[in-house]
């Protein structure tokens, strides 16, 4: 856990912009919150992926926060500097009680959210829940919304999920990211976050209907393994009114939000401005 806290600490000291780091108490424990941006920018929800914390944002922030007052959360009961110590997540509807917590806490209302993985699909069950929180709503290859896992990104997450350990994260990321060239720093951080004394994870199943009145960006890895982005797009384009739809071909599942960058901010910075 030294080991851990003391890389995330590494890699959120080279966060981009000048930050402010806030602990919010609630009912289900204290979260860590990485505030930046003006104070006076529409305000901006970024929800990392599984295990990454609000880390993954590093190469995002510095654009996003040019005109929008950005909260990132470490997920509360996952790797960071969250501290999970009061009511349990025990169903989905808990995790977006604590969510709830945070945007009654900063008082946002009409908010933009971006969520990526795990955290897309905790971004998309939010703005069905509480739609008028949320006023824009980008998803990047986002699991469990529009179509399930495929089978051998399953598997191969089954070591790392029955004995966690950094190297078996590690090899797992790396199987996936393909050689992407992600921060080697973040990939250290991530593969250690697999050793950090976790919540069990409440797993979320994919909405039932999705009847959204908000605009949505979907933004799909072309070369993700955790699922068929062919599939994903499909059934999104069936089941939200409003959607645009960006595939970064060179992407993985596990590159984003991190890499590429650059085609990735352009468009979060022209969608959440539009």
């Amino acid at each position: 856990m030294e080991e851990f806290l003391a890389a995330y600490d590494a890699v959120l000291g080279r966060w981009p912009v000048a930050v402010r780091r806030v602990d919010v108490e609630s009912e289900f424990g204290v979260t860590r919150v990485q505030v930046c941006g003006p104070a006076d920018g529409a305000p901006l929800v970024l929800l990392h992926g599984g295990g990454a914390t609000s880390a993954a944002w590093l190469g995002n922030v510095a654009e996003l926060s040019r005109e929008h007052r950005v909260y990132a959360f470490d997920q509360l009961g996952g790797p960071g500097r969250s501290i999970h110590n009061g009511r349990p997540f025990r169903r989905p509807g808990d995790l977006l009680d604590w969510l709830d917590s945070l945007f009654r806490h900063f008082r946002l209302t009409g908010a933009g959210v971006c969520g990526h993985s795990y955290g897309g699909w905790l971004a998309l069950s939010y703005a069905l829940r509480a739609p008028a929180r949320v006023g824009k709503l980008a998803l990047l290859d986002p699991t469990q919304c529009f179509a399930g896992f495929r089978p051998g990104y399953l598997l191969r997450a089954l070591p790392s999920l029955l004995r966690p350990s950094a190297k078996r994260e590690r090899a797992f990321l790396e199987w996936e990211l393909g050689g992407a060239p992600v921060d080697p720093e973040w990939l250290d951080l991530v593969s250690l976050g697999a050793e950090f004394p976790s919540t069990k994870v409440v797993a979320g199943r994919r909405p039932s209907s999705v009847a959204l009145s908000m605009p949505v960006l979907l933004v799909l890895a072309g070369k993700s393994r955790a699922h068929d982005v062919r599939r994903v797009e499909a059934n999104a384009r069936a089941a939200v009114g409003s959607l645009e739809v960006l595939t970064l071909p060179e992407a993985t599942h596990h590159s984003l939000p991190l890499w590429p960058a650059e085609p990735l901010n352009r468009a979060l910075t022209a969608f959440y401005q539009a």
